[in-house]
């Protein structure tokens, strides 16, 4: 299996109008949908040992709950691949700009032996386009090894928002992945949470993250947002006090300037603090928004099904990119057609039967469009 198959979930749907072989305007249509929802899974041992030869009937998985019906894929890691590699050049970003030089052979590996087309895409307070999609990996390894320093931003949310569309431009035939290098928290994104999980979703988009850290007052200044904050030796201390402006969560009077021009990401910021969850899907969603907060990148990898790596150096960068490029091949690719089919965010859970040694990872939700579900 190939890179690109391998943390996704296909969510695709098709509605066909068949009407009947006559000239009567009147004559009803029949519409059929069909869903189908793949849950790439990466099992090992706990002792770091890829585990083999499992079959469908090993995986147990529910959708908000229920139980489903399980098929193992074939044959994936075929189809032709085209991957964006989204970079942060502003902000921290840019002291990390030295990291991303030779790294052709080790793009070459992530990508395999298929046919494939790479972009390079930076991002600073927007996202911008620095070489368009074409075949092989010299182009986009020498842009990397030629950034240029941008502003104080590092809207990451964008960056991915701006990566799949340029994605979905790319032939249907063609696997879509993000190689997203950045830092941990998101600065001044247009872009919430569930839209970039709902565009990647929708796309059938792989992510692999790969993050350095925030600085300590970028993570204060966002952990404030849950109440009193401050950066200590060990990390970050919260204290008990109201989240949000002084008038409350929801007011515009006194809320963070981030938030001007943008109410309703103020209003999610709020509800994933005060709303109690009503649903499993709901649960998931919020305390990955949570996450968003200390970890834009890995909160992103981790509901997509993706590998997160931190890194601090070039050294460590390429390690992380070897070891993605050495797990590709060994995830299954799972797939059920979902019952009931409900419009929304879903919470997967899938584990393996009675063999509590074994260590899964794999994508913990995907979207539903209400067209679909109907």
């Amino acid at each position: 299996m190939r890179p690109a198959c391998i943390f996704s979930l296909l969510l695709c749907h098709a509605a066909a109008g068949l009407r009947a072989q006559q000239s009567d305007p009147g004559q009803a249509v029949l519409t059929v949908r069909s869903t189908l929802v793949q849950v790439p899974a990466l099992v090992k041992t706990k002792a770091g040992q890829v585990m083999l030869k499992l079959t469908a009937d090993d995986f147990f998985l529910t959708d908000d709950g229920v139980p489903q019906a399980l098929t193992l894929d074939q044959g994936t890691d075929l189809e032709p691949l085209a991957l964006a590699i989204v970079v942060e050049t502003g902000g921290a970003g840019a002291n990390h700009l030295v990291d991303y030089q030779q790294l052709d052979a080790i793009l070459d590996a992530l990508v395999g032996g298929v046919e494939h087309r790479v972009a390079v895409i930076g991002f600073d307070s927007k996202p911008h386009p620095l070489r368009p999609f074409e075949p092989g990996t010299a182009h986009a390894s020498q842009q990397l090894a030629s950034l240029r320093e941008g502003d104080s931003g590092g809207a990451i949310l964008d960056g991915v928002a701006f990566a799949v569309a340029q994605l979905r431009a790319q032939p249907n035939r063609f696997r879509r992945a993000i190689l997203l290098l950045s830092e941990t928290i998101d600065h001044g994104s247009k872009t919430t949470l569930s839209e970039a999980l709902r565009l990647i979703s929708d796309t059938n988009t792989t992510m692999y993250s790969f993050g350095f850290s925030s600085t300590r007052s970028a993570i204060s200044h966002e952990a404030s947002k849950y109440g009193q904050a401050s950066a200590t030796a060990s990390g970050i201390e919260l204290k008990s006090g109201e989240p949000g402006p002084a008038h409350g969560c929801f007011s515009r009077d006194g809320a963070d300037a981030e938030y001007e021009g943008h109410y309703g990401k103020q209003v999610l910021d709020c509800i994933s603090q005060l709303a109690p969850p009503l649903r499993l899907a709901t649960m998931a969603f919020l305390a990955a928004r949570n996450a968003l907060r200390t970890n834009a990148a890995e909160a992103i990898a981790q509901l997509t099904g993706g590998e997160f790596f931190h890194f601090h150096e070039d050294k460590d960068l390429k390690a992380g990119l070897i070891a993605v490029s050495n797990d590709v091949p060994n995830y299954y690719v799972l797939s059920f057609r979902p019952t009931p089919l409900a419009p929304g965010l879903h919470a997967l859970h899938l584990e393996i039967k009675d063999r509590s040694h074994l260590v899964i990872k794999s994508r913990s939700e995907y979207w539903m469009d209400s067209d679909t579900a109907r």
